[in-house]
This record gives C-alpha cells, sequence and structure tokens, in this order.
C-alpha cells in the first residue's frame, strides 16, 4: 500500500474576513463604557432634569441608576450567552424574534444617530466658545462636521485606536472634573463670599418632575453598555463583558452624584437648570466665592470648556463606533441594506461607519443639542425594555442576576419612557411605525 504524499498544511487566516477581531480587554471596554457616559451625562442631561426635579434631581439621578443597573445586568447576562457585535438587536432576536429584534435595534440606530448630531453639536459649542469666535452657530457646525470626520477616520483604524483615543479624553475630562469638584466643595464652605457672585436660586420642579427628570437623565448612562455592542471585539467576553460594563456604571454612578450635589450647592435647582452651560456657571460662581482674580478665573472657565469638549468628543467617538457595530448586524440579518455588513482589513465595519458619518453630518444642521436628549432616551429605553424581556427568557442564569432585576428593569425602562415630555414620545413612536412599516413592505416585496 503507497503512503500519499504528505500535503503542506494549510495556514488558516488569523480572523475570519467577514468577522470582527477580539482585540478589547476589560480594561480598554470599560473605559470605552465610561467615554460614553460621562460626556453626555456630566455637560448635556443635567440641565433639563433640574427643570423638572429642582432639588430633587439627586433623586432622580438614583432612580435612573437604579433602572440603568437592572438594565446592565440584563445586558451583561445576554452577553455572556451571545457575545456577538450588535447588542439588544441580536439579543432580542435570538430570544424573542425577529420583529422585536428590529424594534430594538431600530430604536438604538435612530435614538442614537440623533444623539450623535447632538453630542456633535456640543462639541462644536464649547470649540467654538474657548476659540472665541463671534459667529457661534456657523462655527459650531463646521466643527461638529470636522469632529465626525476626523473620528470616523480613527475609528476606521481598528477598535484598539477607538479605544485608546477613548482612554485619553476620559483621562482629561476626569481629571478637570477633579479639580473643578475640589474648588466647589471650598467655594461652598467658604465664610466669605467676595464680590456679588450669581445669587443661587431654587428651582421649580419637584415630586411629579423625579420621573420625567429619571427619563432625561437615563441619556446621561445610556452608555454604559457601549461594549455589548462591540461583543464580538471583547476578549473572553463571557468574563469581559459582565466586568466592563457593571465597574463603568458603578463608578460614573459616583462622579454624578458628587457633581450633581456641587452644582446644585453653587447654582441652586432654578440656576441649573436656567443655564445651557452649568459647568461654565459654576466655575464662575467658583471665582467669586473664591475671590480668584481675572487670569485664574478666565484658566478656569477655559479648563471647563476644554473638559466639556474632550467629554463630547469621548462620547461621540463611541457612540459612532456603537451605532456602526448594530448597523452591521442588522445588515447581515437583511434588516438594513447588505452593504452595510462589509469589512475591511483591519476587521472595521467600514461601510457602516461611513454612512452614520453621512447621516450624523446631514442632522447637525437640523437638530439642536436638547431636542435629541428625549428623543434619544425614548428610543434607548425602549431598547433596554426588550433587554430585559430577553433576559427574562433565559433559563441559566447567575446568581448576581435574579429574574426580578429583569422584571424591575423592564417595568423601569417603559415607566420613564412614557413619562418622558410628550412631544419626545410622540415624535419616537412615528418614527418606530415608520421604521416598522418599511420591514412589513420589504418581507412583503421578497416574499
Amino acid at each position: 500500500m503507497n503512503a500519499s504524499p504528505a500535503q503542506p498544511p494549510t495556514a488558516s487566516p488569523a480572523h475570519d474576513p467577514d468577522e470582527l477581531a477580539r482585540r478589547l480587554g476589560t480594561s480598554d471596554a470599560a473605559v470605552i463604557g465610561v467615554g460614553s457616559m460621562v460626556g453626555a451625562g456630566v455637560f448635556v442631561a443635567f440641565a433639563p432634569a433640574a427643570a423638572h426635579a429642582g432639588s430633587l434631581l439627586p433623586v432622580a439621578l438614583l432612580l435612573a441608576a437604579v433602572v440603568a443597573w437592572c438594565n446592565a445586568t440584563s445586558t451583561a447576562q445576554l452577553a455572556m450567552v451571545h457575545p456577538s457585535s450588535g447588542g439588544t438587536y441580536v439579543y432580542a432576536n435570538r430570544q424573542l424574534g425577529q420583529w422585536a429584534g428590529f424594534t430594538a435595534g431600530w430604536g438604538f440606530v435612530t435614538g442614537k444617530t440623533a444623539s450623535a448630531a447632538g453630542m456633535s453639536m456640543a462639541f462644536g459649542l464649547y470649540a467654538a466658545s474657548l476659540l472665541g469666535i463671534d459667529d457661534a452657530d456657523a462655527a459650531a457646525r463646521a466643527l461638529a462636521v470636522a469632529a465626525i470626520v476626523v473620528l470616523t477616520g480613527v475609528n476606521l483604524g481598528g477598535i484598539t485606536r477607538t479605544a485608546g483615543l477613548t482612554r485619553i479624553l476620559v483621562s482629561v475630562v476626569l481629571l478637570i472634573l477633579a479639580v473643578v469638584a475640589g474648588l466647589a466643595a471650598a467655594a461652598l464652605s467658604a465664610s466669605t463670599v467676595f464680590g456679588a457672585g450669581p445669587s443661587v436660586q431654587e428651582g421649580g420642579g419637584g415630586a411629579l418632575g423625579v420621573l420625567p427628570a429619571a427619563g432625561l437623565l437615563f441619556f446621561a448612562f445610556a452608555g454604559y453598555a457601549r461594549v455589548a455592542t462591540m461583543g464580538e471585539e471583547v476578549r473572553d467576553p463571557q468574563r469581559t463583558i459582565p466586568r466592563a460594563i457593571l465597574g463603568a456604571l458603578a463608578f460614573v454612578l459616583v462622579v454624578y452624584l458628587v457633581l450633581a450635589v456641587l452644582l446644585l450647592g453653587l447654582l441652586g435647582a432654578g440656576g441649573l437648570a436656567a443655564s445651557s452651560a452649568p459647568f461654565l456657571s459654576a466655575s464662575q460662581e467658583i471665582s467669586v466665592r473664591l475671590g480668584l482674580g481675572d487670569g485664574a478665573a478666565t484658566a478656569l472657565s477655559a479648563a471647563v470648556t476644554v473638559a466639556a469638549a474632550a467629554g463630547a468628543l469621548g462620547a461621540l467617538l463611541a457612540l459612532v463606533a456603537g451605532i456602526s457595530r448594530t448597523t452591521l448586524a442588522m445588515a447581515r440579518e437583511r434588516d438594513l441594506p447588505g452593504y452595510l455588513s462589509r469589512i475591511s482589513g483591519r476587521q472595521v465595519p467600514w461601510a457602516s461607519e461611513l454612512t452614520t458619518a453621512v447621516v450624523v453630518i446631514a442632522l447637525i444642521v437640523l437638530t439642536d443639542l436638547h431636542t435629541v436628549i428625549g428623543f434619544s432616551s425614548f428610543g434607548v429605553l425602549v431598547y433596554y425594555a426588550l433587554a430585559n424581556l430577553s433576559a427574562l427568557t433565559l433559563h441559566e442564569r447567575p446568581r448576581w442576576a435574579p429574574r426580578g432585576l429583569n422584571i424591575v428593569g423592564l417595568i423601569g425602562c417603559l415607566l420613564l419612557a412614557f413619562t418622558l415630555p410628550w412631544q419626545s414620545v410622540t415624535v419616537m413612536i412615528g418614527i418606530f411605525a415608520v421604521g416598522l412599516a418599511g420591514r412589513a413592505i420589504v418581507l412583503i416585496r421578497r416574499s
């Protein structure tokens, strides 16, 4: 019997060309989660929430955090079972069916795309202020477009570059916020007020405003599970994703509570609600109370503006990456055009990245920062309601994720969603109706 000639082994590719590479560890994943939250929460959501809740802002913040924690638990346990890109779109698809999955994905993509436009405008406004440009609105929009172009280029370079830049931006933001918090605490404890600073105002709102305020503040926590939408790029996802999600959420909650108490102490609920840039207002109050000279006061305002711009960039960087991964997953399932599933040699969903950038740039000229907060909150709350419902169907679950948390999260999401300002609810229900009708028409044509 003649032996067959030995064939040289065929080299297998390092990565499936249709899949993303697993490059994120726990610290990188947690940083992406923190970066997604801090920019939105600190510089965007506090003022409109204070207009509803008044001095009960910390209560609304804690309520939003409870719902977010339940959602994070559900997301983490689902990510352990389905470690793929797409987040709740994938989870609901596999646990509840295709219509539920589409609803989750559509809510995320539409809500977060609008949010990305708003966050880019936040960067543009702060950057224009820092540069001292007179025509602030036109300059802000131009800077917002430039930010989208640059950050898309970073994301196209690979997920490790995204994580690396996010780490730098988060470090800058947290360092400056720590300095401001220390000065704010000193200003509150100062026995002498130098000069005539802004008066502390008591605001309206109250107990009836806690629920809508919590719904708006949920926008500030909505980035905690960004890493779940990148589950296909995480090493050891069963271990890494739960740690990253829950760790990032716990850290940011502490930061938010400290800052909310300090802002209320410095500005009062009315002053906080009325300010378009609460931290700039707080820096001015600090300067007056501590008797800082003109140079020090200007430097403090400039530092706060840098932190706001860096925070908005960090949130925007992770946000665009998350949208593109959910779009990729929807394209793979033919819920969005197939070309959006194309992946580059760097294992980056380049078609989704570029399309997301184009849509966000188009929205920059049609929207404003505060309008999109409610829209985004409603879409994302529906998204997480479906995450909790999906987690309820799991038979095997870790001890830290009992079904009771899934139920509380589901009820909390729906309660916060439908107590948001009615304009936000109405518009987003219309957007959901358009998406579902469009999918039905496509399915009919395919059959």
